[in-house]
């Protein structure tokens, strides 16, 4: 069974008065088939969670230990953090110009299962998906994001979950700016994964939509830089009702 296990986790990034610490200590264990959601206002490192455990050279790790399987995920280089089944969704998910939607896929398909999928199937693999997640077979030849509306930026980052099968998938704002029935289809797509039980899920959010979409075991509510609270899905009910000034007073993370 995969674990992804973050211990006193510090993070801090340069600023023009020098470095400033995000994260401020966090931990937090994550075992396959689990999802768990990550709330909080803006400011309170949730963001710098998702990109410091994925590898973003801008962010610097000062403290703690992460590890998936007792590996050392903080010695690993970005692409090596993939490999070993760390996934990202971003919240603005980057234009890759000059490389379609397929070439991308394949390549990426490619580096995560040591050998070249099979043309055929893989072709049907990545029709199949795109259909479940109501995408027209023209977005495959179409260069990665490169004119893509929100909505399809976040479907084609759920389409590279689904092909892509990691054993933990970060989501970051996955239905940030997503209208109603996009973030129905997203989110079933999430759902689809984690109903193998293959994948453990966090899920990163301010608001409480999604999880009306995508049911988490636990709930973790993030401010000043760490996680400050956690529960069942009943605690993110209560910041639906009270908002997370509870949480937040003495100031948040940047």
């Amino acid at each position: 069974m995969a674990t992804l296990e973050i211990h006193d986790l510090h993070v801090s990034v340069e600023a023009e008065g020098g470095p400033t610490e995000i994260l401020r200590g966090v931990d937090l264990t994550v075992k396959q088939g689990e999802t768990h959601a990550i709330m909080g206002p803006n400011g309170s490192g949730k963001s710098t969670l998702a990109y410091s455990l994925a590898g973003h050279p801008k962010y610097t790790v000062t403290g703690g230990t992460v590890t998936l399987d007792g590996e050392d995920v903080l010695e690993m280089s970005v692409d090596e953090r993939a490999r070993a089944g760390l996934f990202l969704a971003m919240q603005y998910p980057v234009e890759v110009p000059g490389v379609s939607v397929s070439n991308f896929l394949r390549t990426s398909a490619t580096a995560i299962r040591g050998e070249a999928p099979k043309l055929r199937t893989w072709v049907k693999e990545v029709k199949e998906a795109m259909a479940r997640l109501e995408m027209d077979p023209s977005f495959a030849e179409r260069n990665v994001n490169e004119g893509f509306s929100g909505g399809e930026k976040k479907r084609h980052e759920i389409l590279q979950l689904e092909l892509l099968k990691p054993r933990m998938a970060i989501l970051d704002e996955t239905d940030s700016g997503l209208d109603i029935d996009a973030l129905r289809v997203v989110s079933e797509g999430v759902n689809r994964v984690r109903e193998t039980g293959e994948s453990g899920t966090l899920l990163i959010t301010h608001y409480t939509r999604i999880l009306r979409y995508i049911k988490p075991d636990h709930v973790h509510v993030f401010a000043r830089g760490r996680i400050v609270a956690s529960g069942g899905p009943e605690l993110a009910e209560d910041l639906e009702a009270n908002g997370y000034e509870q949480y937040t007073k003495g100031g948040a993370a940047s």
